[in-house]
């Protein structure tokens, strides 16, 4: 007989291929693409088969409802997404669906109704692949969306309002009172439960997170010509920079992490030396604080680059993502749940952003992380051992059966 951790991890598998992706070669499956409303007609066979009543909200969130002892009772909301990047792994974010799906099938099986109701929720644009925005969905539901946001188009010049009615999207949003928390399981995205060797974490909270725009102007000349000493070089002092950027989060605590993602010389040439480079800067940390002083830190030593070596620079913040902690009470359900299921309570930061940092402004959240091999996502390699989908199955099991207990209480 299968097991629940297994059977989730099989339907994410199965949901990897066409049609529920849009490329024939790896997963690629955008908000409200073919793939989009494929993957959720087959989900929604899956929540109906686990007892669950299912419908579509506004923002084009897939949901399946089991009712709790009395009609209308507070929610416990489980979920994550089911869109994915371009060329992706089979299990970030769906397998927290699948997972929540398992979760309430077995609840169904033994007849167990509860003091709360469950809601399973598949977000539809948690990556942001498609168009310039993220969280889209989550952000309708928990109703911290600025509608100005759905002004957009993706690389086709298609727009989202020709695809949803843009005035109906914000009647996605849940109420505060109505829901009692919010649990996400998800890939750890990282390679911290396996060089601990566990199976799962307990999330403390998602990292605030700093992104910025770096320019940096010196003088074009013949590569062939120009004495170094004269040299006016932008990748050269690029170069130095990421390394500055690399020394500062090195030095600080573990969750501390800064990454320079994307580089770019306009009219670069072989043999030229380059007048002028962009950078993207990303700096993350558990602690706003610690990554306040670390982004200040890289941003003077850059400064003292850019002086040295006769540079104009340019900074540009695009992004500025708080700190996101969970319920304590919540992660206490968590470690109490693993313990009892045989395993070692840990906990950790997620430094990926989730759908759960979204739902903080609504509810209390938590988190709980699996172990994927290799730390490695958002890759076709992604990879989840069916024995910790199991485990986490468990665990999510223990942790709304405790939650029962507490609100009975």
């Amino acid at each position: 007989m299968v097991s629940g951790g297994a059977r989730a991890v099989a339907r994410c598998d199965a949901l990897a291929v066409q049609p529920f992706s849009d490329s024939a070669e790896g997963l690629t499956r955008t908000y409200l693409s073919p793939a989009y409303h494929a993957a959720q007609e087959q989900i929604t066979a899956w929540m109906a088969e686990a007892g669950m009543t299912v419908w579509r909200d506004a923002a084009a969130n897939l949901i399946g409802r089991y009712e709790g002892r009395e009609p209308g009772a507070r929610t416990l909301v489980i979920g994550s997404h089911i869109d994915s990047v371009r060329n992706a792994g089979a299990y970030d974010g769906p397998l927290g669906v699948m997972l929540g799906i398992e979760a309430v099938a077995a609840l169904a099986a033994s007849d167990v109704r509860l003091p709360f109701a469950i809601e399973v929720y598949a977000f539809g644009d948690e990556e942001g692949s498609r168009f310039p925005a993220a969280m889209l969905t989550s952000r309708a539901v928990a109703g911290t969306l600025d509608h100005a946001t759905l002004d957009v188009a993706d690389r086709d010049g298609v727009r989202l309002g020709d695809l949803l009615d843009l005035a109906a999207y914000p009647s996605a949003r849940r109420e505060a009172g109505e829901i009692l928390g919010y649990l996400e399981a998800h890939i750890e995205q990282g390679p911290v439960l396996e060089a601990e060797g566990l199976a799962l974490g307990t999330v403390t909270g998602i990292a605030a997170q700093l992104r910025f725009e770096i320019g940096l102007c010196g003088t074009a000349g013949h590569a062939g010509t120009t004495a170094m000493a004269l040299r006016r070089d932008a990748v050269a002092g690029m170069a130095e920079m990421v390394l500055a950027a690399e020394e500062v989060a090195t030095a600080g605590p573990a969750d501390l992490v800064a990454t320079v993602g994307v580089v770019e010389v306009p009219s670069g040439a072989a043999n030229v030396i380059a007048g002028r480079s962009r950078f993207t800067l990303d700096v993350r940390a558990g602690d706003a604080a610690v990554r306040d002083r670390a982004a200040e830190d890289i941003l003077r030593r850059f400064r003292g680059i850019a002086g040295r070596r006769d540079l104009g620079l340019s900074v540009r913040q695009v992004h500025d993502l708080p700190a996101s902690p969970c319920d304590p009470a919540l992660m206490d359900l968590l470690d109490a749940a693993t313990a009892e299921a045989g395993h070692r309570p840990f906990r950790l930061v997620s430094g990926a952003g989730h759908d759960a940092m979204i739902m903080a402004a609504l509810c209390p959240t938590a988190m709980l992380f699996l172990r994927c091999r290799g730390g490695v996502s958002h890759n076709p390699v992604e990879h989840v051992e069916p024995a910790d989908a199991e485990a986490a199955l468990a665990v999510m099991s223990g942790f709304i059966r405790l939650l029962g207990a507490k609100c009975d209480a």
